[in-house]
This record gives structure tokens, C-alpha cells and sequence, in this order.
């Protein structure tokens, strides 16, 4: 009896599955995620980073307003349905800013040249997508398997819809393309991504010019305050120049726009998609070797 024929390597699930493939599924999370963005001509990004716990103000809405119908509602209930709407704001100018971001990006050259990039999932994530898709432009989700599933929403570009098991891949490429970066109220995070990437900025592990934005002085002054640090000279008086913080749409907008234009609209082709071009010198050497 013939022996049947071995799977082949890369057709091996249970190989590709297992520590020893380990990797092959890193280089996998960088290949083709390089695959698509070029094919979808994605050069540079503006990324949104933000609570995945924040509702659309109508959602919020009408959650208060179902639980008031109650003679005795749950006091903690109560007092959360009302947290939610309150931050409900947040959401709507997100979806505002990213849909003014987007309609900016479509008139430039080449078209929709800064693409909106979010976490993939609900809350601040869902928002900024579906501002890009309202303004009529692409935006990417870049999501990743948690214990507790998190769905890509449905704004993003079926074609820039990611799902990573890497939590480092992922910030790879949140990274790699951003050239601009919105940072809207959020918890743990929100608060990881934004302090890592001061911190590649501030040790020049990111070299490029990013303007960062952090949306909404009076929350953000409750949560941490970055003037302390610099007064107790635990970092620099300049570090607190890495970013800036907006109080609405409109002030958030001008800033990341004219930054863009100032830094990169002198710069159509970036790096990351340069095709390469060959001299005639070059073509005639590549010409006698294969002779």
C-alpha cells in the first residue's frame, strides 16, 4: 500500500500552528499587511486611538432614556447610562474630525493621500472609520484576537480590514505609516500607545515629523498632568512640544492639516512605496551580467 504524500510545509496547519512556526506567523503579520497596502495604494496613515467603550450620542441616548421609564431604576445603572452620554461627544466629534480629515485628504495628490487608520473595533475605533467612510474615502482597521471578542466594525474598507495576533505587528503598522495621530479619551490603551509613542519620538527611535494631537484639555488635565513631569525635570521642558492639545474639531483639523502640508505634501511618494528606478549605466551593467 502507497503511503499518501506528506502535506507541504506551508499547507501544514498544524505546523503553522505550533511554537516552532512562531516566525513564520511574525514575518506572515509583516508581509501581508505590506502586500495590501501597497496594493491599495495606502502610502500614509492619520491615526485615531480611543476608548472601544464609547457609544454614538443616540445609542447613549436611548439607553438613559429606556432606563428612566422605570419607577425605581438602578441607581448605578442610572449613573452610567449617564457617564455614557456625557462621553458620547467624544464619538461624534471623532466621527466629525475624521470625516473633515478624509474630505481634505480625497482633493490632495495623488487622492486620499492620508488615510484613516483605527484599531479596527467599536467605540473611538468605529467612529473615526466611519467618518472616512461618510466623507466618502477609505480607512483601515487594524484589529487584533482578544480573549473577549473584538469584531472589526462595519466603516471599515473591506480591502484594509486586518486581524493580528500580534499585539506588536499590530503596532508596527500603526506606527510604520502614521503621520498624524489623534489621541481621544481612553483607558489603558489609549494611554499605552500614546506614552510609547512620545517615547519613540522623544529618543529619536521615530524620526520622522508626526503631529499628535491630543483631543480635550479639561479631561486629559484630570487624567494626567504632563507640565508636573517636566517641573519635577523628569522630562524635558521641549518633550512637552511632541504635542498638542486641541479643544475643537475645527482647532484639532487646522493644526493636523497645515503640519501635513508643511512636512509631507512636498513629498508625494513615501518611502515605503518608492518603486525603484534604474539608470541606463545600471541597465547596461544588469545587461552584461546576464550575458
Amino acid at each position: 500500500m502507497a503511503l499518501a504524500k506528506a502535506p507541504k510545509a506551508y499547507s501544514d496547519e498544524k505546523f503553522l500552528k505550533s511554537p516552532a512556526a512562531r516566525s513564520l506567523r511574525i514575518v506572515a503579520e509583516y508581509m501581508e499587511p505590506q502586500y495590501r497596502f501597497r496594493k491599495e495604494n495606502v502610502r500614509d496613515t492619520i491615526v485615531f486611538y480611543g476608548s472601544a467603550r464609547l457609544l454614538p450620542k443616540s445609542v447613549a441616548n436611548k439607553k438613559l432614556t429606556a432606563l428612566k421609564k422605570f419607577k425605581n431604576p438602578n441607581k448605578k445603572h442610572l449613573l452610567n447610562a449617564e457617564v455614557d452620554l456625557e462621553m458620547s461627544r467624544y464619538y461624534e466629534d471623532t466621527v466629525k474630525l475624521s470625516a473633515m480629515l478624509t474630505e481634505w485628504s480625497i482633493k490632495q495628490e495623488p487622492g486620499n493621500r492620508f488615510v484613516i487608520c483605527s484599531g479596527g473595533g467599536p467605540g473611538i475605533m468605529e467612529a473615526s472609520n466611519r467618518g472616512a467612510k461618510k466623507a466618502g474615502g477609505k480607512s483601515i482597521g487594524l484589529n487584533i484576537s482578544l480573549p473577549f471578542e473584538q469584531n472589526p466594525n462595519p466603516y471599515i474598507t473591506p480591502a484594509l480590514n486586518f486581524e493580528f495576533h500580534y499585539f506588536f505587528m499590530r503596532k508596527f503598522w500603526f506606527a510604520y505609516l502614521a503621520k498624524a495621530l489623534v489621541i481621544m479619551p481612553g483607558g489603558f490603551g489609549t494611554l499605552d500607545e500614546l506614552f510609547e509613542l512620545l517615547t519613540l519620538i522623544q529618543t529619536k527611535k521615530i524620526r520622522k515629523k508626526m503631529p499628535i494631537v491630543i483631543y480635550d484639555k479639561l479631561f486629559w488635565n484630570r487624567i494626567i498632568n504632563m507640565e508636573e513631569l517636566a517641573n519635577k525635570r523628569l522630562i524635558d521642558k521641549d518633550d512637552l512640544k511632541l504635542f498638542h492639545i486641541a479643544e475643537t474639531v475645527e482647532e484639532a483639523f487646522e493644526y493636523i492639516k497645515n503640519d501635513l502640508q508643511k512636512l509631507y505634501m512636498q513629498k508625494p511618494v513615501s518611502l515605503f512605496n518608492q518603486k525603484a528606478t534604474i539608470t541606463p549605466k545600471e541597465k547596461k551593467k544588469l545587461k552584461f551580467k546576464r550575458n
